[in-house]
């Protein structure tokens, strides 16, 4: 039992929003998408690390998606849209990312929000809005573990023909509900379940 506790201790995940782009979406239309890089040692992802690139429009889907699941909890916020948002005013860009790293760690803080594979496949798979919806419907030909172990392997095409492709991940069992935590900017991981010998 104690050995239980001790690995439950140590638990974590940790995510970070780094390297905002821009894209030329047409001659009058850009977008800026955002680097998520998630490392975990929690039981809850497929992947003990992974990294995807993600633009605001889908952090609104996801927390809408989010709200859907969790009728009665307050849900983190999300920045606020700015129609003027610029990558040439750098305090714009950190304060959208922070935003949008506080919305997460608040997220991963919650038990009940990792249950929804919708979140699993926004941090560690590549599917655009419809291809994630159809997969956590079970409307696709590949599962919600398949789409995140092919998606950074770079054969989300051939999940269509259900073939198989290298992993990560340390277990081949989906993943269960477990405890989750924040990691701030920092680098380095922050436990989320603290022994009472080690506070202070």
């Amino acid at each position: 039992m104690d050995s239980i506790l001790d690995n439950l201790s140590t638990e974590f995940v940790s995510v970070c929003i780094q390297d905002p782009r821009l894209h030329n979406d047409d001659l009058w239309h850009t977008h800026v998408d955002y680097e998520i890089c998630l490392r975990t040692n929690s039981m809850c992802f497929r992947k003990k690390s992974s990294c995807v690139r993600r633009r605001y429009s889908e952090f609104v889907w996801l927390r809408h998606c989010l709200e859907q699941n969790a009728l009665m909890m307050q849900l983190p916020k999300l920045p606020p849209w700015n129609p003027f948002f610029s990558l040439k005013r750098k305090e714009q860009v950190n304060q959208r990312m922070k935003g949008l790293q506080e919305f997460l760690e608040g997220v991963l803080q919650n038990p009940l929000l990792l249950s929804d594979s919708r979140l699993h496949l926004f941090l560690q798979s590549s599917l655009s809005i419809s291809k994630m919806e159809k997969c956590a419907l079970g409307k696709t030909r590949y599962t919600v573990a398949e789409a995140i172990q092919c998606s950074s392997c770079g054969y989300i095409g051939s999940l269509e023909d259900k073939t198989s492709c290298d992993s990560d991940c340390e277990s081949s069992a989906s993943s269960g509900l477990g405890l989750s935590i924040d990691a701030t900017m920092r680098e380095s991981p922050v436990s989320f379940l603290h022994s009472p010998e080690k506070e202070l």
